[in-house]
């Protein structure tokens, strides 16, 4: 029995926890209650729902910047101040 729990598990009472019993105290009637292990499920879930978020507004920044910069280049090519052209010409191979 190497460690707390072990020993509360087969009834011992560690000398510590046997100091603070007052005196007269049957000591087979006393009952040791443990703390509940921490659980670490609330932080993970925590932190994948705060991962999750960053990444929805990332792409939804990167949306607005996208539609923002289309509207800019519609506007400016509409005015006469930016034009731009897509040239789709192919060089054919003779035959």
């Amino acid at each position: 029995m190497q460690l707390p729990e072990d020993q509360l598990r087969a009834g011992h009472i560690p000398a510590n926890l046997y100091r603070q019993i007052p005196p007269g105290t049957d000591v087979r009637r006393v009952v040791i209650v443990q703390q509940a292990p921490r659980s670490y499920k609330g932080p993970i879930v925590l932190t994948l729902v705060i991962a999750a978020g960053t990444v929805a507004v990332l792409l939804i920044i990167a949306f607005v910047v996208q539609v923002v910069a289309a509207a800019a280049v519609a506007v400016l090519s509409a005015t006469g101040g930016l034009s731009y052209t897509i040239n789709r010409a192919t060089k054919h191979k003779p035959k």
